[in-house]
């Protein structure tokens, strides 16, 4: 058979379709392979031939580049042989898993009959499709998170969202009505698979950059999918109500259509009822705090900027979680944090009413240690597809909800008291288990060795005469000698009559009535029993008949479980909410966590806060804690000036993710904090070019400062780092200037803002603009050293101190010892006469100029002349003020004071 290299197309297979097959000329194997695949035009088709998964055509090719696996022939009735490679069947899970974070959609086309017993062709049939986000393979998955599949549809300018994850049984919906609104939600749940209708590719949405950013698998599905009336009552007929307002869904007609068109494309693809899936609910994202994509990632909440990696995030330092439900919980608390008091306070009892318990939470994660990811294990039940030691984990885990709850009974707050009569003991599953499957049964699901002694009689009987049979004939033959007297009687065996009993000729005489004759030789007669008969009943196919009874006691076993899905999820979910709880209990308690108080008035009032990453990443007594106060008066924007590399952005972060902690429910690193309710935080935080999609650092920068001003509220929290600094000195200042002015104003918006400048000029805006004031970053000076205090002080800083911290980056002395050179040169002289005796400078060195006229505004450069008070004056008196707009306003101030002071 001619050959490919591996993963190479280089032979005379390649570029022969399947749309070039005469499907009357081809094998009827081949016909039915084509019409399937017709079916499931965009799957990778693997086609089961006895021990392997077969892929023909362009599914081949595919297969074997990505797969790096040979690419062969078959010849199939063209005049030409079609692209063929295939996989073992026994390790197509690991091949499988390989396509699918490729973000292909594979068909499983299954051998339905046994080959051994069919006379023809086999009977096959596409059993499941496997797609980004219905993969249940728990080896490709994440334990921790989520793997969520969503649906939106655009309709009348609103979209419809529906969220699943068919691995835990999650299943909620929501409706908004901007694309930036659909954006953070599709960033929130950071999804594996979206489908969509076409109106959604059309509405503005940047679909490359979704699916290159996220790694979404992205398709929209045909109209009919989104068909209001198939939705409703797809929904319906699923969670057997007769209206949707009996499933909250009376206000939400988008989702209703996202949620039916999800859940259509599930049925189809997984040909399961999904019967897991019991709950739909809907929620309103005014519930949560809204955290944007760039807030999430400069926060690095549950994963670092650059590396992407869980280490020195949040989520790094709060998850301490013992169960795989517990750490996805953990990571749902962050990325959605509360803003209603009552559900923040619930939350922090919670925690501090585990912490004053301590023995207690120490044995409760003791016992939470055993247990098992029960939500990913009743799915694949529900699934059918659990084998019998995802069972025997399940007996596991449901066997430590006794002591869990005993511990649990003897709390008091509501909330803990809630989760103990959410969680079921589940005593009657464990006993179908118990007195069921074998304590250590094989991987395989139809070889035997499963169900346990005395639990079903007949297994037991067959398990016997596998073992017993040959006792049990030698035992028959005894008796049937004593009974007969016929001392020379065998019982024999072959292919043709089975077990018989032979009588030689000279005792025939002796043989009983119930002996029916079977065949006759030349000196012996051959008869069977009804015994006997009954005996190789039994022992004959017993191995067979052993292995379909204890297959069939293990389905059925399967399928009493699933029936009780519902209890199952819901302790699931407790379960999950008690280990998150211990989590944020422990890490309180190692790292001198306080509980928040929390207010709606809109103070923020942090005392020697801490930046919880940071402290951990540093040693504790290094860190330097800090005071945050803001509120929605005199205290809302704080402008903090100080040199680079002095702690700026870490104490702005530090204070941003002390208010989510509080809203997840959490302690916070702090000796005191009184924590107003924010509706959503926004930060600003460093610039990065955007090359994938040609955007500027300046570009990136603006754009994430007008989503900010567009979409924050007064009850927000801004966090905004070196605003302008990607653009000129004048124009970086003034967008510096009216955005605060903006931010400021309470009847624009009044936000309470953190917001960090080079720009020191920006302190003159205390005392001018109300609820504006300064702070700094504490330095120590040590001759031309400095020393960075890492503490918050009131005031403004009067320089940048930049070569300083140039030196301290290591830059060359040579450089340094210039740079000083140079910037006295341009703080006490002319610059237009600096910047020439520099050009002539670097002449006489023939060396490149620092300086290019061509790049020089001469208008900025004429500012700096030296001037007389007078002439300043005079400026002043011709202006009209009345037409001056605020930034030209601006402009003018700052050019006519640094012509008083001479100098940049």
């Amino acid at each position: 058979m001619e050959k490919f290299l591996k993963g190479k197309n280089i032979g005379k297979y390649m570029g022969i379709s399947i749309k070039d097959v005469n499907i009357a000329s081809i094998s009827p194997m081949m016909q039915h392979y084509v019409k399937t695949k017709e079916e499931y035009k965009d799957c990778i088709l693997f086609y089961r031939l006895g021990d392997f998964y077969e892929m023909f055509f362009e599914d081949a090719e595919i297969v074997s580049k990505e797969l790096e696996l040979t690419l062969t022939g078959k010849d199939c009735g063209m005049s030409e042989r079609a692209p063929m490679c295939g996989i073992p069947f026994h390790a197509a899970e690991v091949y499988l898993n390989r396509l699918i974070s490729k973000g292909y959609k594979v068909a499983i086309c299954e051998q339905m009959e046994d080959p051994k017993q069919t006379k023809g062709i086999v009977r096959r049939e596409v059993i499941r499709v496997v797609t980004p986000g219905t993969t249940l393979n728990t080896q490709a998955l994440d334990e921790t998170k989520n793997n969520y599949i969503m649906s939106v549809v655009y309709v009348s300018n609103r979209f419809g969202i529906a969220i699943a994850d068919i691995t835990t049984g999650v299943f909620m919906v929501t409706e908004v009505d901007e694309i930036r609104k659909l954006l953070d939600e599709i960033y929130k749940f950071s999804p594996a698979e979206l489908v969509c209708n076409e109106a959604f590719t059309m509405s503005g949405i940047e679909i490359d950059e979704l699916k290159n950013r996220l790694n979404i698998s992205l398709s929209a599905l045909d109209n009919w999918y989104f068909d209001d009336d198939l939705c409703a009552r797809t929904l319906k007929e699923h969670f057997h109500v007769g209206t949707l307002e009996g499933l909250g869904l009376k206000d939400y007609n988008c989702a209703v259509i996202a949620a039916g068109a999800l859940f259509t494309y599930l049925l189809e693809t997984q040909k399961n009822s999904m019967e897991h899936l019991r709950q739909i609910t809907p929620y309103s994202t005014d519930k949560y705090m809204l955290i944007d994509s760039s807030t999430r990632r400069n926060l690095e909440l549950t994963e670092t900027m650059r590396e992407k990696v869980k280490r020195g995030s949040l989520l790094w330092v709060l998850d301490k979680t013992k169960t795989a439900m517990g750490a996805r919980m953990m990571r749902s608390f962050i990325e959605q944090p509360l803003i209603d008091e009552g559900e923040i306070n619930a939350r922090l009892d919670a925690v501090e009413e585990i912490n004053c318990h301590e023995m207690d939470r120490e044995e409760i994660r003791e016992y939470l240690s055993p247990v098992y990811d029960m939500e990913r294990l009743i799915s694949r039940v529900s699934y059918q597809s659990a084998n019998p030691r995802d069972l025997i984990s399940f007996k596991s885990s449901i066997s430590m909800i006794p002591y869990i709850r005993q511990l649990l009974s003897q709390f008091q707050c509501e909330e803990l008291q809630k989760v103990y009569e959410e969680m079921d003991d589940l005593q009657d599953l464990y006993q179908l288990l118990e007195a069921s499957i074998v304590d250590e049964p094989p991987l395989a699901m139809k070889e035997g060795g499963i169900i346990k002694e005395g639990y079903q009689e007949d297994i037991d009987h067959f398990r016997e005469a596998k073992t017993k049979g040959k006792v049990w004939l030698a035992e028959l033959e005894a008796e049937e000698k004593e009974k007969t007297g016929i001392r020379t009687l065998k019982i024999k065996y072959n292919k043709v009559f089975g077990y018989y009993l032979e009588v030689t000729n000279s005792f025939k005489d002796m043989v009983p009535d119930y002996y029916t004759r079977k065949q006759t030789l030349t000196n012996a007669e051959r008869y069977i029993t009804p015994r006997l008969k009954e005996l190789e009943d039994m022992i004959l196919g017993a191995e067979d008949k052993l292995y379909a009874l204890e297959y069939e006691a293990f389905v059925s076993i399967r399928t009493k479980i699933a029936a009780e899905v519902e209890r199952i999820q819901k302790t699931a979910r407790a379960i999950a909410k008690l280990d998150a709880y211990a989590s944020l209990a422990l890490v309180a308690s190692r790292n001198q966590f306080v509980r928040p108080k929390i207010n709606t008035k809109g103070v923020i009032d942090i005392k020697n806060g801490r930046h919880p990453v940071v402290e951990k990443m540093i040693s504790n007594d290094m860190f330097i804690p800090n005071d945050t106060y803001l509120d929605n008066g005199k205290n809302r924007v704080a402008v903090i000036t100080g040199p680079n590399m002095a702690g700026k952005s870490t104490y702005m972060r530090q204070s941003a993710l002390i208010v989510l902690m509080a809203q997840i429910g959490s302690f916070v690193p702090a000796e005191k904090a009184n924590i107003g309710i924010v509706d959503r935080i926004f930060t600003r935080v460093g610039a990065s070019d955007d090359l994938a999609s040609g955007q500027s650092t300046f570009m990136v920068e603006m754009t994430e400062v007008a989503n900010i001003l567009r979409n924050a509220t007064s009850k927000s929290l801004l966090i905004l780092d070196e605003i302008g600094r990607g653009t000129s000195t004048f124009d970086g200042l003034s967008i510096a200037w009216a955005v605060i002015e903006h931010i400021s104003n309470t009847r624009i918006l009044g936000a309470k803002t953190l917001f960090a400048t080079h720009y020191h000029e920006l302190t003159e805006l205390e005392g001018k603009l109300a609820g504006v004031n300064n702070y700094c970053i504490a330095v120590k000076e040590r001759g031309d050293d400095i020393v960075f205090l890492r503490k918050i002080v009131k005031g403004g800083a009067d320089k940048s101190y930049g070569i300083q911290v140039a030196k301290l980056a290591g830059v060359p002395n040579s450089v340094i010892e210039r740079a000083k050179e140079l910037v006295e040169e341009l703080v006490s002289a002319d610059i237009t006469a600096t910047v020439k005796n520099i050009a002539s400078e670097n002449k006489k060195q023939k060396t490149k100029p620092a300086v290019h006229f061509d790049e020089v505004d001469m208008e900025q450069i004429s500012l700096f002349d030296t001037v007389k008070d007078d002439d300043v004056i005079e400026e002043l008196k011709s202006i009209q003020l009345d037409e001056l707009r605020p930034v030209d306003a601006l402009n003018i101030l700052y050019r006519l004071q640094n012509k008083l002071k001479n100098r940049w």
